[in-house]
């Protein structure tokens, strides 16, 4: 008889429970668990740095590479990013005003607080001086996320003029594979993440007790309710500008919904939403080939949102005040890394991780988003999946690809090609 497997998913929820269940039994004695956690953490910010350069640097080379395989037009991929910029700016901003507003982090205290002055007296100038290092090794070494970014991007750009000129795509190969490999440590380490939160969860809860729990559900409120409110008023706007009855959308979005919420997956969702795009909305398969596709991997409002909030989440949490420029710099990493420019893959761990190093906040809070972000993940693939739909009407609306009459379920059509 063979033995059931766990997910990791499963074997996260269990940690949590377990971690908050014993730090709350025993006490302080729970901190002596806490080099676990600190273990684990150090693992993932090991293999950051190169992760997202490698990450970077072939997502702006491959461009080089696909430059030449579009058949859409340059009205059709114009819009579809401006639209796709306006949605997840539109998300990361009310993210940002919730969690200034609600301040889920207050009262936790995860660590002690370090003084920020100096960070909080550099003005706007020598912030953006910051963003180049003189020495990009030593930016690496100190784990200055800003300044590798701005290396990667440009080393990126001179590798994708470097593959147009001479098609020698040797280079793009061997970065794209040290990325593969990258993120399969990340997997690995990602298999002791159960052991590291549970020991991190502990360590809070012996110190300051079933507190914790308040932040987790305030973070999880406060992202379910920008959900909603972006998602009401995306379906407005979109009815506005496309003239379609908006009474009509929420039984065309249930099917791809359902899928999203169960699945926490835009990638199993896309099918069902591509199809439903085409047969349900109205898109013209063309249009909707393109925009969805690039919908997947760039549209991603509830990611935007959710990673404002944790960025506000774990500011509050560490007792850290950072000045508004600093916060803006995070509202923008997270909105770069929906984008596709910044790709950091391996979940909630992976990105906290790295928006904590990039502003300088202690890392200790990740482990309360890391337990909850499986129902975190149920939100935000809701928005990113029906998000992208939305962006796909208003694109075809501008360029004459919206059928209404299929829309109107007055005319029928498949999604399959002819």
């Amino acid at each position: 008889m063979s033995k059931m497997k766990l997910s990791l998913t499963v074997q996260i929820i269990i940690a949590v429970v377990a971690g908050i269940l014993f730090g709350t039994v025993v006490g302080a004695w729970a901190g002596n668990l806490k080099f676990i956690g600190d273990i684990f953490i150090r693992l993932i910010q090991m293999s950051v740095v190169l992760l997202v350069m490698t990450s970077v640097i072939s997502a702006i080379g491959e461009m080089a590479r696909n430059s030449k395989e579009s058949k859409l037009g340059l009205k059709v991929g114009s819009l579809t990013f401006a639209w796709i910029l306006f949605c997840t700016l539109l998300a990361s901003g009310l993210g940002f005003l919730l969690a200034t507003i609600v301040r889920p982090g207050d009262g936790m205290q995860v660590t002690e607080a370090y003084v920020a002055g100096e960070t909080a007296s550099i003005g706007v100038q020598e912030t953006l001086t910051n963003f180049v290092s003189t020495n990009i090794f030593s930016a690496m070494a100190s784990g200055d996320m800003i300044p590798i970014i701005v290396f990667s991007v440009l080393f990126g750009i001179g590798l994708n003029q470097w593959i147009k000129k001479s098609g020698d795509t040797l280079i793009l190969d061997v970065i794209k594979q040290a990325n593969n490999i990258t993120l399969n440590v990340i997997q690995t380490v990602m298999k002791v993440a159960p052991l590291g939160i549970f020991a991190l969860l502990a360590n809070v809860t012996g110190t300051i007790g079933l507190a914790v729990v308040g932040p987790m559900v305030k973070y999880l409120g406060i992202l379910l309710i920008g959900v909603v409110i972006v998602m009401v008023f995306m379906v407005l706007l979109t009815s506005a500008l496309c003239k379609v009855n908006p009474a009509l959308m929420p039984q065309k979005f249930l099917d791809m919904s359902m899928i999203a919420l169960t699945t926490t997956s835009s990638a199993i969702t896309f099918p069902t939403a591509l199809k439903d795009s085409i047969e349900k909305f109205g898109v013209r398969r063309d249009v909707a080939n393109f925009t969805m596709s690039v919908g997947m991997t760039m549209g991603s409002a509830g990611a935007a949102m959710s990673y404002v909030i944790m960025i506000l989440f774990m500011q509050q949490a560490s007792g850290v005040e950072l000045p508004l420029v600093r916060l803006l710099v995070g509202v923008f990493l997270a909105v770069m890394l929906t984008l596709g420019t910044i790709t950091v893959p391996g979940g909630s761990a992976v990105v906290a991780t790295f928006l904590a190093t990039s502003l300088g906040l202690p890392v200790e809070s990740i482990a309360l988003i890391i337990g909850v972000d499986w129902f975190a993940g149920m939100f935000r693939t809701f928005l990113n999946v029906n998000n992208d739909v939305i962006v796909s009407m208003l694109v075809a609306n501008s360029v004459g690809a919206l059928d209404r009459e299929v829309y109107n379920g007055r005319k029928t059509v498949s999604a399959e090609a002819e």
